[in-house]
């Protein structure tokens, strides 16, 4: 085993982008619990000034920033009389990525994420990955980028993070196929027809997991297992057909690892972020964490399910986005974003969501505007391009649930 004192002796600077959202708020959590470990360069968020100048004060960060633009003022004066540069808008946030921490968590959510994390990607950082847009519209665009710059992308997402412990047990050429778990959600026993006219209320309770509202309606569609398929190709380099969907109800196994010899090797833990982050964040050595320990005897059980791609076409599209290529994957992301915001709107059943992914899919692919893509802009471009498309798509869907 590694001597891990030299390690814990050296003091790390880490940069949260996104630090009042939950994957932020787990982060800052496990940075209070080693602050002789830690020194907090940047940290950002959204629109949330109290809560991120709060942060910067009790961290001592070096500098804030808060996406919107027009609140840079309250932001000044939230940390009035401190030490704490402070910026404002997108280009504030790019700043503090690209500021000179060792490690960056990158979980400001959707396409805005994407420029902040190249920011720290290109000047070679160890980046904690928990932006699913980075990899699902600019996978091979980013990956590239990451390798070029010497950066080391570190999984934060449990299922990714799962697979990254496991893969270090095997050589490449030894990979047989990765198995992403999924929860099932709160529908997973649900017939078709009452999927089909799931509530709001019925989409958020989920059996195991506390996240925000997209992710969690996200996780009841399955097409959040759907985004973690199409990450765990780009972020390991892996074909569809190497990667497997585990129906697995209890959330414990996370990600498993079929090598040549038949050997499965699997990563369990309770279903708390602060464990995948807390192995990203001391990596590549492991720090104390303050999740409760796995009592399997407890627990009593593991099960598991094959997926069903009928009840949960989301999963199926995911797949075929990622076989298409060429922009697909963000096609899918950007019409799924459009398609939960009707639902949360009350505009469309919990039904027609993977309706409008597919309608906007096939719409996309008929028109011919597949393309490799080049640059964080050309990611952006189809993203925008797609969530237009999906909106204009969208009375259709709706009036044929109707």
């Amino acid at each position: 085993m590694r001597n891990n004192k030299a390690a814990a002796s050296a003091v790390r600077t880490v940069t949260v982008l996104g630090a009042t959202g939950s994957i932020g708020d787990s982060t800052m959590d496990l940075l209070r619990g080693a602050r002789e470990r830690y020194q907090v360069e940047a940290l950002t968020a959204n629109t949330n000034v109290e809560a991120l100048a709060k942060l910067a004060r009790e961290f001592g960060a070096r500098f804030a920033a808060i996406a919107d633009p027009d609140r840079l003022g309250e932001l000044k004066q939230a940390l009035a009389g401190t030490r704490i540069e402070c910026g404002a808008g997108e280009s504030a946030i790019i700043e503090a990525a690209a500021r000179p921490a060792d490690w960056v968590m990158a979980a400001v959510s959707g396409a805005a994420g994407l420029k902040p994390a190249l920011a720290a990607v290109d000047r070679g950082a160890a980046v904690a990955l928990a932006n699913k847009e980075c990899l699902v519209c600019a996978g091979d665009f980013f990956m590239q980028r990451a390798a070029k710059a010497g950066a080391c992308i570190l999984p934060a997402d449990s299922e990714h993070n799962a697979l990254f412990q496991a893969l270090g047990s095997g050589n490449r050429e030894e990979l047989v196929r990765v198995i992403i778990t999924a929860s099932g959600g709160p529908f997973r026993t649900w017939a078709a027809a009452d999927i089909e006219q799931a509530t709001l209320a019925q989409a958020l309770k989920h059996p195991n997991w506390s996240m925000g509202q997209k992710i969690t309606i996200d996780s009841a569609s399955m097409m959040n297992k759907g985004l973690e398929v199409i990450e765990a190709s780009y972020l390991f380099a892996l074909t569809p057909d190497e990667i497997d969907v585990l129906v697995h109800p209890q959330s414990i196994i996370h990600g498993m690892v079929e090598f040549s010899d038949r050997s499965v090797v699997a990563q369990l833990g309770a279903p708390d972020m602060r464990i995948p982050i807390a192995h990203c964040l001391g990596w590549p050595d492991r720090i104390v964490g303050p999740s409760a320990r796995l009592d399997l005897a407890k627990i009593g059980q593991l099960t598991f399910e094959a997926p069903d791609f009928e009840r949960f076409p989301a999963l199926r599209l995911a797949y075929e986005s990622l076989r298409t290529g060429r922009g697909a994957t963000t096609v899918y992301n950007a019409a799924n974003e459009v398609a939960v915001a009707a639902f949360i709107a009350g505009q469309i059943r919990f039904g027609a969501i993977a309706r409008l992914v597919e309608a906007t899919m096939n719409d996309w692919i008929r028109s011919g505007n597949l393309a490799p893509l080049s640059s964080a802009d050309d990611a952006i471009s189809i993203d925008h391009n797609a969530r237009n498309k999906a909106a204009s798509l969208l009375p259709q869907i709706a009036l044929k649930a109707s």
